[in-house]
């Protein structure tokens, strides 16, 4: 999955250029809380309010190489935290957690999600965005690409699960290496989480047993790609073809799973961030039943990067950008999927931009991480008065397009940067490669 001058972006849609649709009226937000460093996922805690996860900085520790082994190191720093959000005020309940970052804060590794089970008590989901091969040979001991579980009262943590560790050892998708747990779910006393970097979903028990994989996501073959302008400056000149190569018909992209929700069928529902040249109307969200082979249950977004079911049993999906982010826009949407495939865009634009992560309250409210991707800038947003425009109805269980074998020159570990680079700020449409 996963600097200066770097034209990939970590992990944004606009509902009006899907296929001429209509846009959305804009529901309206309030803003709970901002100041948030490269922001993750959010979740209500036992107490009622809501706690959120921050990636931090990185720092100036000991580096690791990205992931596609080009451009600047991330660095490593224990800028990461927890965060509790009271009367508009944030409140870190857990600092100190490990963070790698890029020199100037953004495309941040570090704790992304949290949840709380039955009991009460949290978990926290810490990334990593590089090879895992790198993690304890140049940092040492360190949480980072693991499952943890905090003792707010104390500022403490003890680790249960390696995941960065599980691909090291055991590669699930047979493709580079490369780790980058971003979000989870726990169902019951198991633990369900995505590895973008990776690219599978895998369980463990509550207790630290049992992890293995239920499933590796293979690469999607895109018909009649879009690409940027040749000319897009790139610190990876790959990525961009010149104009003396003729116009690709077929090209293979790695795209990766960027979130996973229990569905009322008990069903897994993955949404899925695209890899470059990042299509508009690519990104699928899948079905994982009891055979843990994922089927398509919804195709035609862009860029997702959560998702969640409210208690009438209508999906939730959060896309990070309307458009690639090296169009120079970073306008995410929010959408509706009713259980019979009729779609609504809650909100679109008007502020949402570069959305990483959503939750429903207790309130039945829809509260969403915005600008995720950014140092300092990062806010919760409480969506209100919502309205929404129906829209057509994408292929739901449905028509996953085959294509020949086709020019394969992205590796995993290169559509890891750009999921992680997509959540960087302020990416010109220059600056994207």
């Amino acid at each position: 999955m996963k600097l200066t001058q770097l034209t990939i972006t970590f992990l944004t849609f606009c509902v009006a250029a899907f296929s001429g649709m209509k846009a959305a009226e804009a529901a309206s937000f309030s803003v709970l809380a901002d100041g948030l460093n490269n922001a993750g996922g959010l979740s209500f805690g036992p107490d009622g309010n809501l706690y959120v996860t921050e990636a931090g900085t990185g720092g100036n520790g000991a580096c690791v190489p990205p992931a596609s082994g080009q451009g600047d190191a991330l660095c490593y720093g224990s800028s990461g935290a927890v965060s509790r959000i009271e009367n508009g005020q944030v409140k870190p309940v857990l600092t100190g957690l490990p963070s790698l970052a890029l020199p100037d804060g953004t495309g941040a590794a570090g704790p992304r999600d949290i949840k709380f089970d039955s009991t009460g008590k949290p978990y926290v989901l810490v990334g990593y965005a590089a090879d895992p091969t790198f993690r304890d040979r140049n940092l040492g001991k360190t949480d980072l690409g693991k499952i943890v579980t905090p003792d707010f009262k104390t500022n403490s943590w003890q680790s249960i699960a390696d995941l960065a560790n599980y691909e090291l050892a055991n590669n699930p998708d047979g493709d580079n290496l490369g780790s980058n747990p971003l979000g989870f779910a726990i169902d019951g006393n198991k633990i369900v989480a995505v590895d973008a970097g990776a690219n599978d979903l895998l369980s463990v028990n509550t207790d630290g047993s049992n992890l293995q994989a239920i499933t590796a996501f293979s690469k999607d073959i895109l018909i009649n790609p879009v690409f940027p302008p040749s000319d897009s400056p790139s610190n990876e000149p790959t990525q961009v073809p010149t104009t003396d190569e003729p116009p690709l018909s077929q090209f293979s992209t790695q795209a990766v799973p960027s979130n996973v929700a229990k569905g009322p069928d008990g069903a897994y529902y993955i949404s899925q961030f695209t890899g470059f040249p990042f299509p508009e109307d690519g990104a699928k969200i899948y079905r994982i039943g009891a055979d843990g082979k994922p089927t398509i249950y919804a195709d035609g977004f862009t860029q997702l990067t959560d998702l969640e079911f409210d208690a009438k049993g209508n999906l939730y999906a959060l896309q990070y950008a309307n458009h690639p982010a090296w169009k120079g826009n970073l306008d995410g949407s929010l959408i509706e999927i009713a259980a019979d495939g009729t779609r609504k865009t809650i909100l679109s634009g008007d502020g949402l931009e570069s959305a990483s992560a959503l939750t429903i309250g207790p309130d039945g409210a829809i509260y969403i991480t915005n600008r995720g991707d950014r140092p300092g800038q990062g806010q919760i947003l409480r969506i209100e008065n919502i309205k929404s425009v129906p829209e057509p109805n994408f292929a739901l269980s449905g028509l996953l397009v085959l294509g020949a074998l086709a020019v394969d020159r992205w590796r995993k570990s290169r559509a890891t940067k750009l999921l992680i680079k997509e959540f960087q700020p302020n990416h010109s449409a220059a600056q994207q490669g």
